[in-house]
């Protein structure tokens, strides 16, 4: 059998699907800035009480499924061991994490990027009082050092006032 001439193929193809070019790529769904927002808690961390050397947790925060989720694991030295699932909704929803806990607790924060930390809220049970709930304010701040500060307060007048609960900073370990 003899090969068809280059010419002859040419012609026997439409020359509009030769002119075609591919797509252009889409943006990856999770790369927009707001979506990166969060990610300064990536890592793997020593957790201290503020203004302490003393490590009570190690936390391994991962980014996952392609950038559309920041996933936590909180390991105390002593306690009950959690996590949190985090992602990014957008529109009047911004910021959602989903944490729960070994002692069966599931507490459900939204909330966003102030300019300088990001701060989420939501309704605990059990945080203060069994069967309770009280609303829970916690703030995350990175720091020029590299270090990050959660920062948790509660309110049982509806976010009216707040009262100091936890005060931790993450330390990337070596």
């Amino acid at each position: 059998m003899q090969a068809l001439p280059f010419a002859l193929i040419l012609a026997l193809c439409p020359l509009a699907a030769l002119a075609q070019t591919p797509p252009a790529p889409q943006p990856a769904p999770c790369a927009s800035p707001e979506h990166r927002r969060f990610d300064f808690w990536v890592g793997d961390w020593d957790v201290s009480p503020t203004g302490k050397s003393q490590v009570v947790a190690r936390s391994l925060i991962e980014n996952l499924y392609g950038g559309c989720a920041i996933r936590e694991n909180w390991i105390p030295l002593k306690g009950s061991a959690g996590g949190s699932l985090n992602s990014y909704v957008g529109g009047a929803d911004g910021w959602r994490q989903t944490w729960v806990g070994a002692g069966g607790e599931r507490v459900d924060f939204k909330g966003g990027w102030d300019g300088k930390a990001m701060v989420l809220t939501g309704g605990w049970t059990g945080i203060l009082k069994p069967g309770v709930s009280t609303l829970t304010r916690m703030t995350y701040t990175p720091s020029g050092d590299g270090t990050v500060r959660q920062y948790g307060e509660t309110s049982s007048d509806d976010g009216r006032t707040w009262t100091p609960n936890f005060d931790f900073t993450y330390r990337r370990r070596p």
